[in-house]
């Protein structure tokens, strides 16, 4: 961080040292309004950047800004140095009440919804009297009023403002923050189960983007001396903002930075001199810009020489672990009941996915669900870790009624979660991966690090904790869920088919890593269709069929009985199966 933060300084200071050798008033207000508009990239980004969720309305907090620094400076006075900060605030508390009730959407709904908000705000300050505003001039007193007569100063000013988004952005961005934004915008399921709450931190980072771009607006105002609600609140103003940082990278950065410097200037320069010509020109450009990243580099500019760069360099991902000799494990004996299960339910429609359902899973106990494809063993899962709502039955924890949590508590509860699919964040290392797991039971981020590593140690993915989760093999990605889930230090872990698609060795490695478990007192419910190494893993089978409990008991028993063997092959395949 620190090597990146003095770059960010330089590139500062070389933007100010261009703005004082700029003769033109012209270029001069051109270098002053990229800052600005860097800027409210930067805040874009910190939201929908790192968090994923698509805004339309971050013109509403930059218009909030521009009013309130106009405003109070035009009715009562206050100097812009109270102003700007005072519209930051603006911009947080805007941030906050509008995602409060704005995040029970999704996807695009959401979009639409934060669309919403600018476009209402249009009407209610044209309603109010503010269709046209200017900023009162104080010539006699300019320190005071940020009223200069030498253009150089607001460069200055505006690029020491873009400095401290940067900062933020930097310091955001590797933290315990920026991590869990990383990982809700490449795969919200699995951040949640992790024990993420996805909720709170789109609040603050909405609050925080919202702080940005109202700091944005309010030194916009000051600039151009007047507003009116089209120019800060139109659909323009949070397209601009949209489109400066797909342009540069999504999520990085310096994103932000490289679609402002590149296409800011064009922009303006082709509006002023072919805009009689062809009237918004400016627009054209934009629409350009967004269709060349589309076809050329779908995640921006900065995404694109970041991948050639690593190809060229053409660097061999770290050496694969070798499998471990399986050695004999010591299984202790199953202690009281952990997780109880009583008249589970759950309907889709008219289908009963899950039917009455009970069971319990002990101490240090590995329990095999299994049962034929489409017999609710995954929603079974989804039930009980909270991602889908259960229509009857209770759900108990370690005495705790736990049915109506969230995936988020209930991984902070002590129960992790693999996917049938592994859901990784493939780019984010394998570190940070398993990082975004830990912080369910490790409040300091460098305890959340110590829990990490020896996770991965575990599993024996350490020597791939700075490889891209992108760059791994299936059963790398496999162990490296794996380890995620148990860097929370479960006391439950749900696997769901964590052997699909893995040879043999794969299979008996991460079976001997899982026979070691309960030892460190962690149980398991695994579900899986690979027989031979369940039956030598699990100590009981839960058999489900078509949603109900068809059989319960130890491997070799519940394997003999003819209606779980009909369950599997079907009547005929039972007959056959008998008579052989």
């Amino acid at each position: 961080m620190p090597r990146r933060a003095a770059l960010l300084v330089l590139l500062a200071l070389a933007w100010i040292a261009l703005g004082f050798a700029v003769a033109s008033p012209y270029y001069r207000l051109l270098l002053t309004l990229v800052p600005i508009w860097a800027l409210l990239g930067v805040s874009w980004n910190l939201f929908s950047g790192y968090g994923g969720l698509i805004s339309f309305g971050h013109a509403a907090f930059f218009g909030l800004g521009a009013y309130t620094v106009t405003l109070a400076l035009a009715q009562f006075g206050l100097t812009p140095w109270f102003g700007i900060p005072l519209a930051a605030l603006f911009g947080a508390v805007a941030g906050a009440a509008i995602g409060w009730p704005t995040f029970r959407l999704r996807g695009n709904y959401f979009a639409l919804a934060m669309l919403a908000y600018p476009l209402m705000l249009v009407y209610v300050f044209g309603w109010l009297g503010f269709q046209e505003v200017s900023i009162p001039l104080h010539r006699e007193a300019p320190v005071r009023f940020m009223q200069f007569a030498d253009g150089r100063i607001y460069v200055v000013l505006a690029t020491a403002l873009l400095l401290v988004g940067l900062l933020v952005s930097l310091a955001v961005e590797r933290s315990r923050f920026g991590l869990s934004l990383a990982a809700m915008r490449q795969n919200e399921l699995a951040a949640e189960a992790a024990g993420i709450d996805t909720r709170r931190w789109k609040l603050r980072a909405l609050a925080l983007s919202g702080a940005l771009a109202g700091a944005a607006g309010g030194l916009y105002a000051v600039v151009v001396l007047v507003v009116t609600p089209a120019s800060v609140f139109g659909l323009v103003v949070s397209a601009q903002a949209m489109i400066l940082v797909l342009f540069g990278g999504a999520g990085t950065l310096f994103g932000p930075l490289i679609g402002a410097v590149v296409l800011v200037p064009l922009g303006e320069t082709l509006q002023a001199t072919l805009g009689g010509m062809l009237p918004g020109i400016q627009g054209v450009l934009y629409g350009v810009a967004v269709v060349a990243v589309v076809l050329l580099a779908p995640e921006g500019i900065f995404w694109k020489l970041s991948d050639l760069r690593r190809t060229a360099a053409a660097a061999p991902p770290a050496p694969a672990p070798t499998h471990r000799q399986q050695e004999a494990v010591h299984r202790p004996d199953p202690g009281a009941a952990l997780l109880e299960v009583a008249g589970l339910r759950k309907s889709f429609g008219g289908v009963a996915a899950v039917q009455d359902v009970g069971f319990v899973v002990r101490e240090r106990e590995i329990l095999g669900i299994i049962g034929p494809n489409g017999a609710g063993k995954s929603t079974l899962f989804n039930l009980l870790n909270g991602i889908v709502a259960a229509d009857a039955g209770s759900i108990r924890f370690a005495g705790e009624a736990i049915g109506q949590l969230t995936p988020n508590r209930v991984a902070h509860r002590g129960i992790g979660r693999t996917f049938q699919v592994v859901r990784a964040f493939p780019r984010l290392s394998v570190l940070e991966n398993v990082v975004v797991g830990a912080y369910a039971h490790h409040a300091g981020d460098a305890a959340a690090r110590r829990a990490a590593g020896a996770a991965l140690d575990l599993v024996g993915l350490s020597p791939y904790a700075a490889v891209a989760a992108a760059r791994l093999t299936a059963r790398e990605l496999r162990l490296m869920e794996l380890a995620r889930a148990l860097a929370g230090a479960p006391r439950l872990l749900l696997l769901d088919e964590p052997l699909a698609g893995l040879s043999d060795a794969d299979t008996a490695e991460l079976t001997g890593v899982l026979r070691r478990l309960p030892e460190a007192g962690v149980a398991i419910a695994i579900i899986e269709h690979t027989m031979p190494a369940m039956v030598g893993l699990v100590d009981r089978f839960l058999v489900l069929d078509q949603g109900r409990v068809l059989a319960e008991g130890p491997p070799a028993e519940v394997m003999r009985r003819p209606e779980v063997i009909e369950a599997y092959l079907g009547r005929a395949g039972a007959i056959a199966h008998a008579a052989a």
